[in-house]
């Protein structure tokens, strides 16, 4: 962080504190806002240290370090829930109020024109309305898996919709961007929170309730028994030591009272992309526009050390 928000000296009331930067926008904005309310608020000595799931989850197994690891997805390192039974670490909250999210996906304009493309339902019956073309995942995404499946519990070749699998994150961001702007015929996959959720009209299509062992089964390549269910909201957790929650408990409760709205972070995710905006600069933007969230998040003490800052 630089200028007016550069840290400030830390004072004997927090120590050393070590927080993960995950390689992704997101995470890197929640671990720039945990790092500027640990340094301005409570005084701590913050080290960021570049991180990814794997990595963290490595880390935390040999070394119990970092101390922190904001916006961690533990469905895609399942050895944090061992770490957790032996007492390593724990959730202190949860990133995101809703979880990640992960849609199928139809613009705006089309469910207005259309309202019963707003159900799965109403595409099969109708899929030249959606452009009779689903978008899905790469090849080796944990998605592709999923949705290969749905395609198939849902029989949309049946029906007449030809699967295309895009080659790339970029190719699929693309395809959705494109329909959106250019008010065109589009149905595919798309997950949040995510700058494109927060810059279109993007309807997320009712598949149905939650079938929570369809779901589980869709996702192993071994079961055969794949089925329809909705898609289920995604666990994706502020982290912090074990350690860390007992030597720093002021640490701690920030980061138990830190969740952000998945609509503020998809249109925080939309501004960065808008203005080309850097990371830290998207941080700044976050805290300026939404003082009345994170200001709750803090102790009395922290909230008078930085009330005039903003």
């Amino acid at each position: 962080m630089t200028g007016a928000l550069a840290p400030m000296a830390a004072n004997a009331e927090c120590g050393e504190i070590s927080v993960a930067e995950m390689n992704w926008t997101s995470g890197g904005i929640i671990t720039g806002v945990t790092e500027f309310l640990l340094t301005q608020g409570y005084g701590c000595d913050v080290t960021v240290v570049p991180s990814a799931t794997t990595t963290a989850i490595t880390s935390l197994a040999e070394n119990n370090e970092p101390d922190i690891v904001p916006e961690f997805w533990p469905n895609g390192a399942p050895a944090y829930y061992d770490l957790a039974e032996q007492g390593k670490v724990v959730k202190a909250s949860d990133a995101f109020s809703e979880g990640a999210t992960e849609h199928w996906l139809v613009p705006g304009f089309l469910v207005e024109e259309h309202p019963e493309l707003a159900t799965i339902e109403g595409i099969l019956n109708n899929p030249e309305l959606v452009g009779a073309r689903f978008h899905n995942c790469p090849d080796g995404w944990g998605c592709r898996i999923a949705n290969d499946s749905l395609v198939e519990a849902f029989e949309l070749e049946d029906h007449g919709i030809e699967v295309f699998n895009h080659g790339s994150g970029e190719t699929l961001q693309a395809a959705l961007v494109s329909a959106a702007e250019n008010e065109e015929p589009y149905f595919g996959y798309y997950w949040g929170p995510t700058a494109p959720l927060g810059q279109y009209d993007m309807v997320s299509v009712d598949m149905g309730p939650v079938n929570q062992e369809a779901y589980e089964c869709n996702q192993d390549t071994e079961c055969n028994e794949v089925g329809k269910t909705g898609w289920p909201a995604a666990p994706v957790f502020n982290v912090v030591t074990t350690d860390l929650a007992e030597s720093e408990p002021e640490a701690f409760e920030l980061m138990q009272n830190m969740t952000f709205e998945n609509d503020t972070m998809n249109g925080l995710l939309a501004w960065h992309a808008n203005n080309d905006a850097t990371v830290d600069e998207a941080v700044v933007q976050f805290l300026q526009n939404n003082t009345d969230v994170w200001m709750d998040w803090l102790s009395d003490d922290a909230r008078a050390n930085v009330q005039d800052m903003f």
